[in-house]
């Protein structure tokens, strides 16, 4: 049954996990973008893997005030499932170490939630930072089309809020997967109920040189080839051919952009044809269909020479 306003005298319990392993120089600003919301049924949790930095140090300033355990486990997946497991809240979300909520976030979520509530949970606009938490830009976040997560992953991970029986029924986050969990849960959720796109600005994600969607870019286009295969049964050209850049150039893709190459195209037809063996026609006309693309657009040319 989906909680309303009268289910609580300030409304629904929001539990907020915060996974977290070495990140003492973020945590902070993390915890504080949490307590100081405006909301005031929030129940705060930080599950930490063991840090040997700043952490515990941090985390004991804040005593009373959030709960938290810190000692090996089995990595960010498991500390957030077990997080869950000791979180009440009817409305559950998940905050990475480096990221934060924007002023007004949760109560922001619980009115949209309370709004939709045959929803699976909703996701907001997001500010991409540097490590610093200047402003980048926005996270390109996009409404859900029926096609759209068999390809992209367009939601902003910490501007997501969920039902906590959504979060459950979809079996929680996946301790097999390292990278792409948040994708492989988007896809589980939507199988069953919707997830809202709301116009809020609610997150930051924070983008610097440890964070893994950079420091460990080749993988997570592994995982996301893997999670697509699982799901979809098919891999599309667009993954496979920021995989074979991951491969073939070491820049991490955001702070230095990828440039297209002839090669990596042509290596993307390898790779597609052995991960689609079963749909190998149709990965040849969009890898054909992109390339002929890439031709018209003058991507291969090379650059007229200075007089």
């Amino acid at each position: 049954m989906t909680p309303t306003l009268t289910d609580a005298p300030d409304g629904p319990l929001v539990s907020v996990v915060t996974p977290s392993y070495n990140m003492g120089r973020f945590l902070e600003e993390t915890i504080q973008s949490v307590l100081s919301q405006d909301y005031p049924h929030i129940e705060y949790l930080v599950m930490d893997g063991g840090s040997t930095d700043r952490t515990l140090e941090i985390l004991r300033k804040y005593e009373g005030r959030l709960f938290y355990e810190s000692g090996p486990d089995g990595g960010q997946c498991d500390a957030v499932n077990r997080g869950f497991l000791r979180s009440r809240g009817q409305i559950f979300a998940f905050l990475n170490a480096d990221d934060t909520y924007l002023p007004g976030a949760v109560g922001t979520a619980v009115r949209r939630l309370l709004a939709n509530p045959d929803c699976a949970g909703v996701y907001g606009e997001g500010y991409l930072t540097n490590e610093d938490g200047g402003v980048i830009c926005r996270y390109p976040t996009k409404t859900l089309g029926a096609e759209l997560l068999k390809a992209d992953c367009p939601i902003c991970q910490p501007s997501v809020f969920l039902w906590r029986d959504a979060f459950a029924e979809a079996g929680m986050l996946d301790t097999g997967i390292r990278n792409g969990l948040d994708y492989d849960l988007w896809i589980r959720i939507v199988k069953r109920r919707p997830l809202l796109k709301v116009d809020d600005y609610l997150a930051t994600s924070r983008m610097h040189p440890g964070a893994r969607t950079l420091a460990e870019r080749r993988g997570v286009y592994r995982s996301n080839i893997a999670i697509l295969k699982r799901h979809y049964g098919y891999a599309p050209f667009p993954v496979i051919y920021a995989y074979c850049c991951s491969l073939l150039d070491k820049r991490d893709g955001f702070f230095e952009p990828v440039p297209p190459s002839l090669a990596k195209y042509l290596s993307s037809l390898a790779c597609g044809s052995y991960h689609n063996l079963r749909h190998l026609a149709r990965y040849w006309r969009e890898w054909l269909a992109a390339g002929v693309d890439a031709w018209r657009r003058r991507v291969w040319r090379r650059p007229a020479r200075r007089p």
